[in-house]
């Protein structure tokens, strides 16, 4: 075996170029398996971890006002650890920088605070139940706020001086997002405060009494039956939405993004290993086939089959441990910066990294698999290669006509190196499917992130843009009288103005059920378009209700269906009504209704909660003195916040088109390099007969290039296989994926594939002018 051994190190030395290509396509699996699993899990434990030290609520309750000794009563349920009343209001904060407007939700804290407790990462906690105030980290790094700091929030249409005492962190914003409809946080205009009970009753003019409740529950019990347990209890203060943590906004959004990191890391490095099994096989198939006059000696110097089939699978088996090494270490290494990066993306005060040996042994276990699988494939024909026969040089296969041949009016028009090209590729079909394939599959995978950009992209401005259109989205701290639009219009030169109610209410159908906005709107409003499912243009019918279609798969329900409408307004009875149609909303889930039906089946009379307008004036600096305005969200605002997030994106894509060149790369090289090593006494007699290196090059590259043509064209279908897959996998309640792919976007693709192609290309040339051309002859006549 010490011989066979010396022939498996020469083996490696004559086709080193092959065994690294493979042998990268091995390394970026399984540093993608590695990493993503277990940043996956590293991420789900620190949050699960702060959670827990932190206390983090399982229940939250808004309401209209509920009394201190109410709260008091719900902690001697026997479900109920702990229960915590607390006062929530968002309100306008002054600053120096002009007129910007700036808003924070102020929250209260009892000095025991046991629920949802806040992590101190600078200060110390509140000592002047008046005059001291703690900020959430993420408003202050916005800011640039520090410790002693004044800031000044306007509660209850008075101005308070407070003294930034402490920078906290807290588990309900470990991504701040104001709501649903934001996509991106905007901490610089939007913060979290946390002042004392006493300070918050004071000003809101709350005496014994809180607007919500935070429920931490007793282990082991089901949380959906204390949720509905309070429901009952609470109905009388006026319950305005009751969710658990589960669909606690910021808690969704990390929780999103593990279960996104798990769908990935358990997906796409499959791809890399089947491709690289795929490439083992053909190198074993062709090294067998090219070494059949040397297998034969050693079989009749009485090597057994299952000796020469271990000999050329450790080559296998080789590449499958060093890809394993480099891409485990790698993997790791890349898992702990992308912890620590979600960590400071999700603004978590703590850190808990784990190397987890179970993925480095399945990861090891997983790349062997695949290797040894395709060294059996690989050597299968050793067991009929016979010693006698194998002394004879191989026959060679007979020539016939391919399909062109037949086609005079084509055949007859194509130059000699044109017939070559064509007679090559056909009469290897083989080697022809498994280029265009590998081709194809490059194409898709450099396709898909691309379109990923196109999918955040169009996520936002078909939101913001397409869908809603107005260039305001104002917000009241109140229900007002529809009679505002008056004041407004005096104090801004507006060109439309509309009406809107934003409202809570919880639809149910069967046992599914979600607590969402129902916006109404005028019938014939100019701010909406709508679109069916079906890519129909409707409008807002007069009676019943349309779902954004993410609702409607959350719920299961189809047009036509009857819902129920839980009403959390005192005094309003829950209403069963007919959902009239689904439509298209990439970004968070609403109904909408006609606003004259909703204010008489859920609201009152001539109720607003806010206006969209269009203007052209200075209306964020007209209506900033406004007490009764909590927010005003204009478009431009919102493009500022997502064109910097783009250049964070763009650095991840970039990474992923890298690895899906190199998929690429490796299959070209690899196939390109082992077809000269086949060919080299077709080359050489070639060369006999007068062609140079650069026209046996040549031949070469006109044959990838009608390979790479056609491997494109089979890309473009299966890359949107991909992008369906994408749709449907990745959507989620907040974002649902609508996937516009751009014709720049397909060019982008078929460039970055043939630059790819090309460099696998040119790395190829080297072996041509190494060919020792007489030497092949001789062996041949040999």
């Amino acid at each position: 075996m010490k011989k066979l051994n010396l022939r498996l190190f020469r083996l490696l030395k004559n086709s080193k170029g092959q065994f690294i290509a493979v042998t990268a396509v091995i390394i970026i699996g399984l540093l993608i398996y590695t990493s993503m699993n277990m940043a996956h899990i590293n991420l789900k434990s620190t949050v699960n971890y702060y959670y827990d030290k932190t206390n983090f609520s399982d229940i939250f309750v808004q309401v209209s006002k509920i009394p201190k000794k109410e709260v008091d009563k719900l902690n001697k349920l026997p479900q109920i650890n702990k229960a915590e009343g607390r006062i929530v209001y968002d309100v306008p904060l002054k600053v120096d920088k002009g007129r910007e407007k700036v808003k924070v939700r102020v929250i209260s804290i009892p000095e025991n605070n046991q629920v949802n407790s806040l992590y101190m990462i600078e200060g110390q906690g509140i000592e002047n139940k008046n005059k001291d105030v703690l900020v959430l980290e993420q408003f202050t790094k916005a800011r640039g706020l520090n410790i002693e700091d004044n800031i000044v929030p306007q509660m209850g249409g008075k101005q308070y001086s407070l003294n930034i005492k402490g920078i906290v962190a807290s588990p309900e914003y470990v991504y701040l997002m104001e709501n649903e409809q934001t996509l991106l946080p905007q901490p610089d205009k939007f913060g979290v405060i946390y002042i004392s009970e006493e300070l918050a009753m004071d000003s809101m003019g709350f005496t014994n009494s809180y607007n919500e409740v935070v429920v931490k529950v007793n282990q082991g019990t089901d949380v959906e039956e204390v949720k509905e347990i309070l429901e009952n209890r609470l109905d009388k203060f006026g319950v305005k939405r009751i969710y658990t943590k589960d669909e606690q906004l910021s808690n969704r959004m990390i929780t999103e993004e593990i279960e996104g990191l798990k769908k990935t890391s358990s997906s796409v490095p499959l791809v890399f290993l089947f491709v690289a099994a795929v490439i083992i096989a053909v190198i074993l198939s062709r090294m067998v086939k090219n070494d059949r006059t040397s297998i034969g000696v050693l079989k009749a110097l009485g090597y057994k089959n299952s000796d020469i089939i271990l000999h050329y699978m450790k080559y296998s088996i080789l590449i499958g441990l060093v890809g394993s090494i480099f891409g485990i270490t790698l993997g790791i290494l890349l898992s702990g910066y992308m912890t620590k990066m979600y960590i400071q993306f999700f603004n978590i005060p703590m850190l808990r990294v784990k190397f987890y040996y179970s993925y480095m042994i399945s990861a090891i276990f997983i790349s062997v698999l695949f290797c040894m699988t395709a060294g059996l494939w690989g050597t299968r024909k050793i067991l009929k290669i016979v010693p006698a026969e194998s002394m004879r040089p191989e026959p060679p296969k007979s020539g016939t006509r391919i399909f062109l041949e037949k086609i005079g009016v084509i055949w007859d028009r194509l130059s000699f190196s044109w017939k070559m090209v064509f007679r090559n590729i056909f009469r290897n079909k083989k080697r022809f499917i498994f280029i265009s394939f590998g081709i194809a599959l490059t194409f898709s995978v450099i396709f898909l992130p691309l379109n990923s950009m196109d999918a955040i992209v169009s996520i936002f401005y078909d939101h913001y843009g397409e869908f809603q259109t107005m260039d305001y989205n104002i917000t009241f701290t109140k229900p007002l009288n529809e009679r505002v639009l008056t004041d407004i219009k005096n104090i801004v030169d507006v060109e439309k103005i509309e009406p809107k109610i934003e409202y809570p209410f919880r639809i149910t159908n069967g046992h599914r059920e979600k607590v969402v906005n129902i916006i109404g709107l005028k019938e014939n409003t100019s701010f909406y378009n709508f679109n069916n499912i079906k890519d129909q243009k409707i409008n807002l019918p007069s009676s019943g209700i349309i779902l954004s279609e993410g609702l409607a798969n959350y719920l299961d329900v189809k047009v036509g269906d009857m819902v129920k409408i839980e009403n959390f307004i005192p005094e309003k009875e829950d209403i069963y009504i007919e959902v009239k149609d689904i439509v298209r909303q990439s970004l968070g889930i609403n109904g909408y209704m006609n606003i004259d039906y909703m204010r008489d089946k859920l609201t009152d009379e001539e109720m607003i909660t806010g206006v969209y307008l269009d203007s052209d004036d200075r209306v964020k600096i007209k209506l900033d003195d406004a007490k009764q305005i909590s927010s005003i969200q204009s478009l431009q605002d919102m493009r500022e916040v997502f064109n910097e997030f783009l250049d964070l994106t763009i650095y991840s894509i970039s990474i992923t088109v890298l690895f899906g060149g190199i998929l690429g790369f490796a299959i070209i090289y690899t196939s390109t390099s082992l077809g000269i090593s086949e060919r080299r006494l077709e080359f050489s007699s070639l060369r006999v007969m007068g062609f140079s290196k650069n026209d046996i090059y040549n031949l070469i590259t006109r044959e990838n290039i009608f390979m790479t043509i056609l491997g494109i064209l089979l890309g473009i279908p299966l890359g949107k296989y991909m992008i369906v897959f994408l749709e449907k996998n990745f959507s989620t309640e907040i974002y649902t994926l609508y996937i516009k792919t751009s014709l720049l976007t397909y060019v982008e693709t078929i460039l970055l594939t043939i630059f790819f192609i090309v460099l696998a290309q040119l790395a190829t040339f080297k072996k041509i002018n190494k060919l020792d051309f007489i030497e092949a002859l001789k062996s041949r006549i040999t």
